[in-house]
């Protein structure tokens, strides 16, 4: 394809995808108007916001993303103030004019040298008490390390820089849990293509049919899908294929042991090393859709790993159940999972976050009494006097979340199989439409994403998806 000819093909999917928004924009008007309509005959068109024992105000990352939503939501409902921040390229994100949200602010993208100082000025000016970052895997750093200023004004929900440089790193975080005597694969960090050829070839012959992959240490938006066995046939053709990645000593790889079995995901609301939330759901490589399930072993490697490294911040996990029945976990993501719209009490979950003072207070008690504590039975009061059992978890049953135009998208381009989607439909709810709240969902489609595809057909760019969950187009080098 001629250099010419990629731009144009690429304007007019753009142009295509901008056009199908454009005609459900009646539909999805219609469909938010009905469900304020019933939101006010069920009582839910009234703020049905709980006065908190000590408001705070609560700033929140990464504005853009239906899990930076659930929380201003969650936060607001339990008595709290919202501030939430985007970069100028999401200045259009729908979440603004949430009316859970008390004001939005731009400030400068993660990998500038002016992130943090943009953070400060927005603490100073809207009085922050707490940061949680609602972090995109490029901003987890800048985040951790945006701390380093903020702590002497705030409260952050976020681990240190150097753990969480630690737990991102892929080959790191597989050394830890093994340090901890948790099961992970088999992992070995490269630093070049020729290094990867020979680690592979050099496993072949240690553990003959044992298959390998090939991950980048750094988030890449597109080769994370690419879960090509190695080694190849040959060693040419294992040479063939490596030569195609862009391994050197800045951007190291692993070659990981490839893990046969059931993939889960984890969100996980961690203090001190106790679990205060917690999510469990069966996983894929690109999934919209989260329903809650239930497994002890995820749980038991999850919590066995918080408790050991006693770090506070958002946690969410990868792991695979081998056919053995083993867990084994894959990588540690810091920062929230999007599977923590399934917990939908506010204030237990704005609980979750900001409540702080009993640990320490339960831990002297514990210390004097001569007991251990029992991770998995946490209970203790909140601010509001409640009691409550830490963590909180979605019941198993409730309702799945997904995302309404995602689904629909999937019966229309393949109808023969569109009985799961149209199941989840009738069993689920939309992550974003909210009938207390419902402006947001009408925005994503037809101001937030339109904005993003208006400026990638002005530029040509190329795009891979249109994703509502994150709020933004997947591309190549994407953040």
């Amino acid at each position: 394809m001629s250099p010419e000819a990629a731009p144009r093909g690429s304007r007019i999917r753009t142009a295509a995808v901008l056009g199908l928004l454009a005609l459900a924009a009646p539909l999805d008007l219609a469909l938010v108007g009905a469900a304020s309509v019933a939101g006010r005959v069920r009582g839910a068109g009234t703020d049905h916001t709980r006065q908190a024992a000590r408001r705070r105000t609560v700033l929140l990352t990464g504005g853009k993303m239906t899990k930076a939503l659930h929380l201003a939501r969650a936060f607001h409902r339990a008595g709290h103030r919202v501030v939430l921040v985007e970069t100028p390229s999401y200045r259009w994100t729908a979440h603004r004019f949430s009316r859970c949200v008390d004001a939005f602010h731009l400030v400068e993208p993660p990998d500038s040298p002016g992130y943090a100082a943009s953070l400060l000025r927005v603490v100073e000016a809207e009085g922050v008490d707490v940061v949680v970052p609602v972090c995109a895997p490029a901003s987890s750093i800048p985040d951790a390390e945006a701390r380093a200023l903020l702590d002497e004004h705030c409260e952050v929900v976020h681990p240190h820089a150097d753990d969480v440089r630690r737990v991102d790193d892929k080959a790191a975080f597989a050394a830890l849990a093994a340090e901890l005597g948790l099961a992970v694969p088999d992992t070995h960090r490269v630093a070049s293509r020729a290094e990867a050829v020979e680690v592979v070839d050099s496993l072949a012959r240690s553990a003959p049919g044992v298959r390998y992959v090939l991950k980048s240490i750094v988030y890449d938006p597109v080769r994370r899908l690419d879960l090509t066995p190695l080694p190849r046939p040959t060693r040419a053709e294992t040479e063939t294929f490596v030569a195609g990645l862009p391994i050197d000593a800045e951007h190291p790889w692993i070659v990981q042991e490839w893990v046969a079995g059931t993939e889960f995901c984890t969100h996980g609301t961690v203090r001190e090393g106790r679990l205060r939330a917690y999510v469990c759901c069966r996983s894929s490589a690109f999934q919209l859709s989260y329903e809650a399930v239930e497994h002890p072993g995820v749980r038991d490697w999850v919590e066995r790993f918080v408790a050991a490294t006693d770090l506070t911040g958002q946690l969410s996990f990868d792991l695979m159940e081998r056919p053995d029945g083993t867990v084994v976990g894959i990588e540690c993501n810091p920062r929230p999972h999007s599977a923590v719209t399934l917990l939908r009490e506010p204030r237990a979950l704005a609980a979750a976050y900001l409540d702080q003072g009993h640990d320490q207070e339960r831990d002297q008690e514990r210390d004097q009494g001569g007991q251990e504590h029992d991770q998995g039975h946490d209970q203790e009061r909140d601010q509001g006097g409640q009691e409550r059992a830490w963590p909180i978890e979605p019941a198993l049953g409730d309702r799945p979340t997904y995302w309404l135009h995602h689904e629909i998208w999937q019966v229309l381009r393949h109808p023969r199989s569109a009985g799961p989607h149209l199941r989840l439909l009738r069993r689920g709810r939309d992550a974003v439409l909210d009938a207390h709240d419902p402006w947001p969902f009408w925005l994503l489609y037809h101001l937030q994403l339109p904005s993003l595809l208006v400026d990638a057909w002005r530029r040509g760019r190329p795009w891979l998806r249109l994703d509502p969950n994150i709020g933004k187009l997947v591309a190549p080098a994407g953040d």
